[in-house]
């Protein structure tokens, strides 16, 4: 299941659901991202995230069936949050089903590094000295490639 929402969601609730479906499951993995705050004088007051609506959820949908091409899981859930966010808040919840723990963790870890490089949400920081664009970083496009480096060997 995908969702792209404006609302905020409660984790612990989304986590209970999805296990209660995880059937005969012996492993389920969640993963959590929050806006990060700081606490310095340049501090992130706000996250605003866009995305292209349509496309996005497409994209999600062809990494989500990568993942069930590469790992033995059950139906995966992607929670991603857009629009305006303040620090603490949740921005992504994803979690994973399947009979074995590795399949489970794979599965969510590649979910993620998509997420995070591929998935077209385009994220912007308010700061008090003005707002700011952010790119992933050079160690999110690392973090994807052994995906790609994975498939080279099998």
């Amino acid at each position: 299941m995908i969702r792209i929402s404006t609302s905020t969601f409660d984790p612990g609730k989304e986590l209970s659901a999805f296990e209660k479906n995880a059937g005969d499951a012996g492993a389920v993995v969640s993963f959590l991202g929050r806006v990060r705050g700081e606490e310095t004088e340049s501090a992130v007051r706000a996250l605003y995230l866009e995305h292209y609506p349509g496309v996005t959820e497409h994209r999600l949908g062809d990494a989500e069936a990568e993942a069930h091409r590469r790992w033995a899981i059950d139906e995966p859930l992607i929670i991603h949050r857009i629009g305006d966010m303040k620090p603490g808040e949740p921005i992504v919840f994803v979690c994973v089903s399947a009979r074995h723990r590795r399949d489970a963790f794979e599965a969510a870890d590649f979910l993620m590094d998509y997420l995070k490089t591929k998935a077209l949400f385009w994220k912007k920081e308010i700061r008090p000295g003005g707002d700011q664009w952010i790119e992933p970083r050079a160690q999110d496009y690392s973090d994807a490639a052994r995906w790609n480096e994975r498939d080279k060997d099998n």
